[in-house]
């Protein structure tokens, strides 16, 4: 894998921490600001439909932008709304720069997945998704815990200053590692914006990126109310918070590096396997909440089964989104985060029915059993090896500008 795809998950970690920390931070949010833990979890919903929104409109805007500059005023503007974000007194001020936050992160995702893509082989998509989704779960392993580690130890005030600081380095790599445009981008125009869009009418891509939505949902339902659980149910301190984060991020980087092995080749696999034991892993996670020592286990294997899972779809969304060059990293995003905007919504309901803490974890089941019913009569899609979208009538030609001419020559 070329360096600047490294570079680019740089970026991701930083970013990725900011979206993933306020589960460990969201009972002190609500305390600190006075508003209810319902409430403050829907600063994760304002982040993801800040991408949604964003994802689109930005790489559009972004078509004829150089890609080192888009990519590298994202990382700033990230930067800036998390320093904003650190000295905000207001809960409606914290709620406008997690949208601000969401947007540039947004803007960085559909660039960046769409820039890798370019900068490998035409059939190693899944890879180079791995490869950048992985700095988005070592977010998970290393900064999503340490975040929380800072905020019970400090405020969670002193988790945005940090995300801020950690972006500097982020925009360095992008900078210096970064090309302004990929090498495999064609050199001819590609494709208009209105023939990019209409791609959004086929109906292959709609079932990947809803499957993709749904299962991205279950993940965060639970993932943002994770901590009242592990300090609730489970009675275990708010020091074991980022221990449970570090699992779950752990079986994060564990499932999207499976799903990179396997997602080019063997999709239905990943999906026909991982799908049952994440289905059954949710409601087994509620059951047993109240031992420690199965709760930790089982948030380790949810972690890696809703990447594993979760990443394969994602994969599938760049592959039939093929002839839609600059706009295929934005259904990618607005897919995972429709889904990371629905989960809390649905969660923070099950919390104002009365179902208790672990009322998140009932819901990730059944939005994965919605999941699952949606991709048994289509599974002859999911199954499809990477070359089969790609020779779909009409796309052939779209996916050579994509990623230019092949070489098979390099190794």
């Amino acid at each position: 894998m070329p360096l600047p795809l490294f570079l680019l998950a740089l970026a991701a970690f930083a970013m990725g921490t900011s979206e993933f920390m306020l589960a460990g931070l969201v009972p002190d949010i609500a305390s600190d600001l006075g508003v209810t833990v319902g409430s403050a979890g829907l600063l994760t919903s304002a982040f993801a439909v800040g991408m949604i929104v964003g994802a689109p409109l930005l790489a559009a805007l972004a078509r004829s932008w150089p890609v080192r500059a888009s990519l590298l005023g994202f990382v700033l503007v990230f930067s800036t709304a998390h320093v904003l974000g650190a000295v905000s007194t207001s809960f409606t001020v914290l709620f406008a720069t997690r949208v601000v936050a969401a947007l540039a992160n947004a803007g960085f995702l559909a660039v960046a997945l769409t820039t890798a893509t370019r900068l490998v082989p035409p059939d190693r998509k899944g890879r180079a998704l791995a490869v950048l989704l992985s700095g988005t779960t070592l977010a998970t392993i290393a900064g999503v815990p340490a975040g929380s580690l800072l905020g019970t130890l400090l405020d969670w005030r002193a988790t945005f200053w940090a995300v801020a600081a950690l972006c500097l380095p982020a925009a360095l790599g992008v900078l210096r590692g970064v090309p302004a445009r990929p090498a495999r981008e064609g050199a001819a125009g590609g494709p208009e914006l209105r023939a990019e869009l209409a791609r959004l009418g086929r109906p292959r891509l709609l079932l990947v990126m809803l499957l993709g939505a749904l299962v991205n949902a279950a993940t965060f339902a639970s993932f943002t109310f994770l901590a009242p659980v592990v300090t609730g149910s489970a009675g275990l301190g708010e020091l074991w918070v980022p221990v449970a984060l570090v699992l779950f991020g752990v079986g994060s980087f564990a499932g999207i590096t499976l799903a990179g092995r396997w997602s080019d080749r063997y999709p239905g696999l990943v999906v026909a396997v991982g799908g049952p034991l994440l289905l059954v892993g949710w409601p087994a996670l509620a059951v047993l909440a109240e031992e420690p020592a199965a709760l930790l286990a089982l948030v380790f294997l949810q972690g890696m089964g809703s990447f594993a899972l979760g990443g394969t779809l994602i994969a599938r969304v760049l592959y039939e989104a093929a002839g839609a060059p600059t706009m295929a990293g934005s259904y990618a995003t607005a897919a995972l985060n429709v889904g990371a905007a629905t989960g809390p919504l649905v969660a923070a309901l099950t919390l104002r029915a009365g179902a208790g803490t672990l009322g998140p974890l009932w819901a990730s089941g059944l939005l994965v059993l919605g999941a699952l019913l949606i991709a048994l009569p289509s599974r002859r899609v999911l199954a499809a090896a990477q070359g089969m979208s790609c020779r779909e009538p009409g796309a052939s030609a779209p996916d050579r500008g994509l990623s230019g001419p092949e070489r098979h020559d390099t190794p």
